[in-house]
C-alpha cells in the first residue's frame, strides 16, 4: 500500500510545493489542502482540494471549517493528516478525534505569545487549552525549534514522547539556484526599479505590524541620516493582511527611499541585487524560510533575538541579533554591516555554508519520511492490539463518515 498523506495549510501553503513534490518523490500518495484555488499545486502534479476558513476570525468560521475539514478527510481517505499553520493545526485534530493519525508542524506560536498586549496576554491560556486539547488527538507534534518544543512540554500542552524536532520545511536549493541563474540580471532589475548605484537593504515579508515593519520604517530614518545612499526594499503582501496590515501611508511617508514591492514571484534575483537582508519580526518563528533563502543567497542578516530566528543566524558569525522592537539597534546593527563590507562578506559566505549543510529539502523531507513510517507502524500495532484488521484508508474513511453532522 502507498501511504496517502492529506497535508493541510492555509493561503500560503503554494509555498511546501517542493516540500510536497519531495515527499510524493519518496513515496508517499499526497494531496494538498489549501483555502487557494490550488493551480499551483495541480501544475506540480500535485492533487488539491479546496477548503476555507478565517486567519482573523475565531467564531462561527472556524466551526463550519471544521465540518469542511471533516467532509475533505471523509472522502479523500488520508492514512496520515500532516497540517501546518496556526489554524489547521487546531482544526484538523478536533475534524478527526483520533479517528486517523494526525501529525502538527508548530511553524511558529505567533502573536498570541510574541505581542504584550492586554488581547494578547487573554488570549495565551485559550490558545493553550485549544493546543492541549487538539494534542490529544495528534500522534506526532513536530517544532521546528528547540524553544517553541520546551515551552509546550514545559507547559504539558503535548506529550513529550510524541514531540519532535525537525528544523524547517527545508529549501530547494537546487530551485534556487537555478531561479537565481533565469531571473532578470542585477543591472536590469537595478534600472527597472530606478536604484541606480544605491546600497540596498531588502526585507522579504508580510507587512505587518508583528512582522516589525514600523520597526524598520524607523531604523529606515536613522539610517539614511548616517548614510544617505541607502535604499530599503520591502517585498510581500500588505492588503491580505487585514487587520495587522501597516498602513499604506506609513509606507509612502518614506518614499523613495523606501520602495514596497508587494509580493513578488523573483525573490531570489531580488536578494541577488541587495548588500544586505533585515528582518525585524516580533513573532516567535518556526524557522523563517526568508532567512534561509537569504543565506544561500550569500547575504549578511539582521534579525530580531527572537525564536526561529536565532536558530539560523547566530550573533557576529553569520549576521546580527538584535532585540525586537529597538530602532536603534535595528539601525545600527544595518550601518555596522554596511561599513564593514569584509566582515559582511564572510558572514554571508558562513550563511551559504550552513542552509546547504542543514536546510536543505532532502534532510528536511528524509526526518518527514522517517517520522510517518514510524506513525504508521504505532498506528499498525495499535490496530493489531485492538483486533483489528484493516485498510487504514478504507477504516478511516467510514470512522468519519457523519463527522461535523452531529456525531
Amino acid at each position: 500500500m502507498v501511504p496517502h498523506v492529506l497535508c493541510v495549510g492555509g493561503e500560503d501553503h503554494s509555498l511546501r510545493i517542493p516540500f510536497l513534490a519531495a515527499l510524493q518523490d519518496r513515496g508517499f500518495r499526497i494531496t494538498a489542502a489549501s483555502t487557494t484555488d490550488g493551480a499551483a499545486f495541480l501544475q506540480a502534479g500535485l492533487a488539491h482540494r479546496r477548503y476555507q476558513f478565517d486567519r482573523f476570525d475565531s467564531r462561527g468560521a472556524d466551526l463550519a471549517a471544521i465540518r469542511q475539514l471533516a467532509r475533505m478527510i471523509a472522502d479523500t481517505g488520508p492514512d496520515i493528516i500532516q497540517t501546518f499553520d496556526t489554524k489547521p493545526n487546531l482544526l484538523a485534530p478536533l475534524a478527526v478525534r483520533g479517528k486517523v493519525a494526525v501529525v502538527r508542524t508548530i511553524n511558529g506560536m505567533g502573536w498570541v505569545f510574541s505581542s504584550k498586549t492586554a488581547r494578547a496576554l487573554a488570549l495565551r491560556p485559550v490558545y493553550c487549552a485549544l493546543q492541549w486539547l487538539a494534542s490529544r488527538w495528534t500522534a506526532a507534534t513536530v517544532f521546528q525549534n528547540r524553544d517553541d518544543k520546551a515551552y509546550f512540554e514545559s507547559h504539558r500542552l503535548v506529550p513529550g514522547e510524541r514531540a519532535h524536532l525537525i528544523r524547517g520545511s527545508g529549501i530547494d536549493i537546487a530551485a534556487f539556484d537555478r531561479s537565481h541563474a533565469c531571473g532578470p540580471a542585477t543591472a536590469a532589475l537595478r534600472e527597472q526599479l530606478g536604484l541606480g548605484t544605491a546600497e540596498i537593504v531588502i526585507t522579504v515579508s508580510r507587512l505587518t505590524q508583528q512582522k516589525g515593519i514600523p520597526t524598520l520604517l524607523e531604523a529606515a530614518s536613522l539610517v539614511r541620516k548616517a548614510r544617505p545612499g541607502v535604499r530599503f526594499l520591502l517585498v510581500g503582501p500588505r492588503e491580505s493582511e487585514g487587520p495587522f496590515a501597516v498602513a499604506q501611508d506609513e509606507i509612502d511617508r518614506q518614499a523613495p527611499d523606501v520602495m514596497a514591492l508587494g509580493a513578488r514571484k523573483d525573490v531570489p534575483a531580488l536578494l541577488g541585487l541587495a548588500d544586505l537582508f533585515v528582518l525585524p519580526t516580533e513573532y516567535r518563528e518556526g524557522i523563517p524560510r526568508v532567512l534561509l533563502e537569504a543565506g544561500l543567497a550569500g547575504l549578511p542578516i539582521v534579525t530580531t533575538d527572537m525564536p526561529g530566528c536565532s536558530d539560523v543566524v547566530t550573533h557576529h558569525w553569520n549576521g546580527l541579533l538584535v532585540p525586537p522592537r529597538d530602532p536603534g539597534a535595528l539601525a545600527g546593527s544595518i550601518l555596522e554591516l554596511l561599513a564593514d563590507r569584509r566582515s559582511a562578506l564572510e558572514m554571508g559566505g558562513r550563511s551559504v555554508a550552513l542552509v546547504r549543510r542543514e536546510f536543505g529539502l532532502s534532510t528536511i523531507v528524509g526526518h518527514y519520511a522517517e517520522l510517518y513510517r514510524q506513525v504508521l507502524s504505532e498506528q499498525g500495532r495499535t490496530d493489531k492490539a485492538a483486533g483489528r484488521s484493516r485498510s487504514p484508508v478504507l477504516e478511516g474513511a467510514r470512522a468519519l463518515r457523519g463527522v461535523g453532522e452531529g456525531e
